[in-house]
């Protein structure tokens, strides 16, 4: 089911700014906004009400790398795997969980104020609308198999790690950006983008559970689901400031590396916290 998750992600990213700047040019941004609402409720909604399951014990699935004895084993005892977890108050007493939420809004503030900024920026250096949409498009198409990548790279390196390289690579295609002087400069950041991207997907997806485990997962991801909504709003105004001031959009991305290098250096330090062994086998009884 993630898959189909990261494939649909992707699928819409590459497909939906071509037609989106298509739909504008033919009826306008307002018109193209009721048209989204009506398909968000008439085809998005009932789908997600259908489809869309609580956890993977519920349709017979099991986490990865669990021998057919142990599934067994667990499954003739307990509805689910039975995993160290965390409730949100006790994540919420770790540092880990504080430096994590630093970096969900970081990478959140980061994308927004790019991306929202994307087809002026880009016009700086004599790249039109529909060129920047094709950019766009070309970050979900190269992010989508790097996602397969980064799934395999997660399982062999600590995922903080991965994480911390993620923000490297941010720092990497903000100066990518800066120096973007013609369009094929502007593919190849696009290119760029992806691959961060696809990390950026599957570290930040699986972080959460690796470190507080799933049966809170709802209340904890929520939390952070809140950071990175207030990252995103906050991520394109710095970018509108900036350029009503400096009238470029180059000093706000040097200012801006400030924050994917704090959090490339939070990741880092930010180790998969450990409960009370005697509270654990407590619960294991």
């Amino acid at each position: 089911m993630f898959i189909c998750y990261i494939f649909g992600s992707f699928l819409s990213a590459a497909a939906l700014p071509p037609f989106n700047a298509w739909l504008i040019d033919q009826v306008g941004w307002q018109m193209s906004w009721l048209v989204w609402a009506v398909l968000l409720i008439a085809i998005f909604v009932p789908l997600a009400f259908i489809f869309i399951r609580n956890k993977p014990e519920d349709v017979g699935l099991f986490p990865d790398n669990l021998t057919e004895k142990e599934i067994s084993q667990y499954s003739s005892k307990h509805s689910t795997i039975f995993e160290e977890t965390w409730t949100v108050k006790e994540a919420m007493r770790t540092k880990e969980f504080y430096l994590l939420l630093f970096c969900v809004a970081t990478a959140s503030m980061v994308n927004t104020g790019i991306i929202f900024h994307f087809v002026p920026i880009l016009s700086e250096s004599g790249i039109g609308r529909t060129q920047a949409a094709f950019i766009l498009s070309i970050m979900a198409m190269v992010s989508f198999p790097i996602t397969f990548l980064a799934g395999f790279v997660v399982e062999r390196i600590k995922v903080n790690y991965v994480l911390a390289f993620v923000f490297l690579g941010q720092i990497g295609i903000m100066m990518m950006l800066i120096f973007t002087e013609s369009y094929g400069a502007a593919i190849l950041f696009g290119i760029a983008r992806g691959i961060v991207g696809g990390f950026e997907v599957i570290s930040l997806g699986i972080i959460w559970p690796n470190y507080f485990g799933r049966a809170n997962i709802g209340s904890i991801k929520g939390v952070s689901a809140t950071i990175m909504v207030i990252g995103s709003a906050l991520g394109p105004l710095p970018f509108a400031l900036a350029y009503d001031r400096f009238a470029s959009y180059h000093e706000i991305l040097y200012i801006m590396m400030i924050f994917p290098l704090l959090a490339m250096f939070f990741a880092i330090i930010s180790k998969k916290p450990v409960k009370d062994n005697s509270k654990l086998n407590e619960q294991a009884s």
